[in-house]
């Protein structure tokens, strides 16, 4: 079965709104190194960026990755939009926030399940989302899309997994992540 990564990037000097909120300093340099190292523990898959930036472009192919260019600004746009252009050529995807703290493994999960949600450390988003290709996933992130990406699955008829434990729960999205 063929797997590919697709981690979503916005630009960097937009990215991670709350932190720079809270007075977080030099937030771009920090969210760049964060998507290096999800990009580092993806090494061993095919991986793509999703970006409709030309910094982050330039950035993704610097770490030897593969770039889909979407006008669409919106995560789910941009998730759904990866998903359309990868289906003819994988039969799974791993969609991973380029955010996590702890991303060494990325490469060498195995999906037990058609669809497996790996939560943020509240149980409430979805850091980590493993689907297969094929089907009219209705893409779901932002506040409780953890439970919204398990009942699309229960929707479509897949078996789900969720995991709520995995070091990948750890995502940097506020001061207190860091």
């Amino acid at each position: 079965m063929s797997l590919a990564a697709v981690v979503p990037l916005r630009d960097f000097s937009l990215a991670k709104v709350r932190l720079r909120s809270s007075g977080v300093v030099d937030v771009t340099t920090l969210a760049r190194d964060l998507a290096a190292g999800v990009l580092t523990a993806c090494r061993g898959l095919a991986t793509f960026v999703v970006t409709e930036s030309d910094d982050v472009e330039a950035f993704a192919l610097e770490q030897g990755v593969r770039v889909l260019r979407s006008d669409v600004h919106s995560l789910n746009g941009a998730v759904h939009f990866a998903y359309a252009r990868l289906a003819s050529a994988y039969d799974q995807l791993m969609v991973v926030h380029g955010d996590l703290k702890f991303p060494a493994g990325l490469d060498v999960f195995v999906a037990a399940e058609d669809v497996t949600v790996i939560t943020d450390d509240q149980g409430d988003g979805t850091n980590v989302l493993v689907l297969p290709t094929g089907y009219e996933f209705r893409f779901g992130y932002g506040s409780n899309s953890a439970q919204r990406h398990a009942r699309e699955a229960i929707r479509l008829g897949l078996s789900l997994s969720v995991v709520t434990d995995s070091p990948w729960r750890y995502d940097v999205d506020e001061a207190t992540d860091l």
